[in-house]
């Protein structure tokens, strides 16, 4: 029998001050306000995410909007490239075992399934992905190309597809975790569909073509029967969610401007349009949970793209990670270096005249100079605070590397104790009275230790590497990149104050980039070169979190020797360029606020 609530629904509460943790849609009265209140109520949005590191399309993709996985695809050519997805940024995975595309997938993080898809020719071959490795699992009966994929790793199903040069199929096949099996076909031929759904005994298929078609079905481990109809009639679209639950996004339309933003929202009878895709593309890779959650990444837009949208439908606002221009520094250059905060910056030294000596404070929104280096220097290290600096080796402005080192007290430079090795192309981190230097050209593995007065030998890196970038303090620091020789490193060690470990590996090899954080553990490396040249600067973006590195935002110029960085993870500043630049890039990471509850109008 039905309660209370059921029957008439919740009471508006009578209270004092508005609840600590009010749920989606909860109504009150404040009486100290003499307010109505309701809490916030969710509204779809797709945002920007991290981008992939390798552009593509046509990837197979499973997993949640948090914990995904995008393998395989067309770079154009067909590639075995893994990629994880934290909620963050990508990360590199381990490789499928051949190289394909347009496949299907399904499964989560840690118990994929993928299979199918073109070599080409059309293959049979699937794999299963333990979150780390590809394993090989029973090929499908039927090889075949856009298939579309729904279950788990033990029990997955394979739907439609084709076969060059114009064979389309109704196939469908189920999989046990050994083997496959034909099962009853879809009512009718189809590739090129969008899908969804977590179980084999409850998936969904919608679209796909050519030609462009509205229609859906769903399965029920044994039978097909009719869904509800698509809106926009579409093939090269991607799904994620349940049965009852999913969406649908992006494709071709096959007319007119055919390439799609559209998304659609299920519900388990009806198709309804939400927030469009902020770029129309087909053939994404797709993960997530439902129909408030949903990751598209990749795609072709034309030509491919690395991009990553984020959807969801939520109370809460989340404002992605981002680069934006920052206040011109007073003289172009680079070759700089740089500590402090986002907002108690401070940047000193570099090439060309103009950088040899200057210093210059930043304050979040602007520059002021301030006290001038004693004598002129590049490529050297730089740690501490904008009020007690250290500025460390490095190459003398038009001559050998130096073992020089000075200190700064927020407005006067002065010389201190000299370090052992003259080197350049060297990095530093940590704290004026307790930091560190390493790496340096030619190729050196040597650690120095400062404690204020006097240098001390660390321990000694497990790769020798210059123009390498770091980030943390002096018991818990990371260097990363770096050349030994070039092309760029993807090479990563931690430091605990006495040893090197080494770490996880950047998504690309790079040197004479950026680097900043506050940790070990949370670090950001932008820009550098990936190989000797100009135009081999990049833009990308990577974010430590502790386990991985994972792909950010990309900066909106490239730049190479923009060793003036300081700041942390996630609010950092980069300045200059090769060859001379003043412009300025700050970095804001992710944040996720409840949207506040507001007051409701009576009459």
């Amino acid at each position: 029998m039905a309660g209370y609530n059921e029957l008439r629904g919740l009471r508006v509460k009578y209270l004092s001050a508005d609840p600590a943790n009010p749920e989606d849609g909860q109504v009150w009265y404040n009486s100290t306000t003499g307010n109505l209140r309701v809490q916030g109520i969710g509204v779809a949005a797709w945002s920007s995410g991290s981008p992939l590191s390798t552009a593509r399309n046509a990837l197979g993709g499973f997993g949640l909007q948090d914990a995904a996985v995008g393998a395989g695809g067309k770079t154009p050519s067909t590639t075995n490239i893994t990629e994880e997805y934290n909620g963050t940024g990508w990360a590199s995975g381990g490789n499928y075992p051949i190289s394909t595309a347009e496949s299907g997938a399904a499964g989560t993080l840690t118990a994929g399934l993928m299979f199918g898809g073109q070599n080409p020719p059309e293959t049979n071959v699937t794999g299963e992905y333990d979150g780390s490795s590809w394993t090989a699992g029973g090929n499908l009966v039927q090889a075949r190309t856009n298939l579309t994929g729904a279950g788990t790793q033990t029990a997955g199903l394979a739907s439609g597809g084709s076969q060059q040069p114009s064979t389309s199929y109704s196939l469908v096949e189920e999989y046990n975790g050994t083997s496959w099996s034909e099962v009853n076909n879809i009512p009718t031929t189809r590739s090129r569909m969008g899908g969804a759904g977590k179980t084999q005994t409850a998936a969904l298929i919608a679209g796909g073509g050519p030609p462009a078609v509205t229609n859906s079905f769903e399965y029920d481990g044994t039978n097909w029967t009719a869904g509800g109809n698509l809106n926009v009639a579409r093939y090269g679209l991607k799904g994620n969610g349940t049965q009852t639950s999913a969406l649908m996004y992006g494709g071709d339309t096959g007319s007119g401007a055919y390439v799609t933003t559209s998304t659609e929202s299920y519900d388990g009878s009806t198709w309804t349009n939400t927030a469009a895709l902020s770029t129309a593309k087909v053939d994404v890779g797709s993960a997530g949970a439902d129909n408030t959650s949903g990751l598209a990444f990749g795609g072709a837009t034309f030509p491919n793209t690395a991009a990553t949208e984020e959807y969801n439908f939520s109370s809460t606002t989340i404002t992605p990670a981002a680069w934006s221009s920052g206040a011109n520094y007073p003289a172009p250059g680079y070759g700089g270096a740089g500590c402090g905060t986002s907002t108690a910056g401070l940047g000193f030294s570099g090439q060309p005249t103009a950088w040899n000596t200057l210093t210059c404070k930043f304050d979040g929104s602007t520059w002021t100079t301030s006290g001038a280096l004693p004598t002129g220097r590049r490529y050297m290290a730089g740690l501490g605070t904008q009020t007690a600096a250290l500025a460390a080796q490095g190459l003398a402005i038009g001559g050998p590397a130096t073992n020089t080192a000075y200190e700064f007290d927020g407005s006067t430079w002065t010389a201190v104790n000299s370090a052992s090795n003259s080197t350049g192309f060297i990095t530093g981190f940590g704290i004026q009275t307790a930091g560190a230097t390493c790496g340096g050209a030619p190729l050196s593995s040597a650690t120095e230790e400062y404690d204020g007065t006097n240098w001390s030998t660390g321990g000694t890196m497990n790769t020798g590497r210059a123009s390498l970038a770091s980030a943390g303090t002096q018991t818990a620091g990371i260097a990363y990149g770096g050349n030994n020789p070039p092309p760029g490193s993807s090479a990563s060690e931690t430091y605990d104050g006495s040893s090197w470990t080494t770490g996880p590996s950047l998504n690309r090899g790079v040197f004479a980039g950026g680097g900043t954080g506050a940790t070990n553990t949370a670090a950001l490396g932008m820009g550098g070169y990936t190989s000797p040249g100009d135009s081999n600067q990049t833009t990308g973006t990577e974010l430590y979190n502790g386990a991985a590195w994972v792909t950010q935002p990309n900066m909106a110029t490239a730049r190479g020797y923009n060793q003036l960085s300081f700041g942390t993870s996630a609010s950092a500043v980069t300045v200059g360029d090769y060859p001379e630049a003043n412009t300025v890039e700050i970095f804001t990471g992710e944040t996720i606020a409840v949207n506040p509850a507001s007051n409701l109008s009576v009459s």
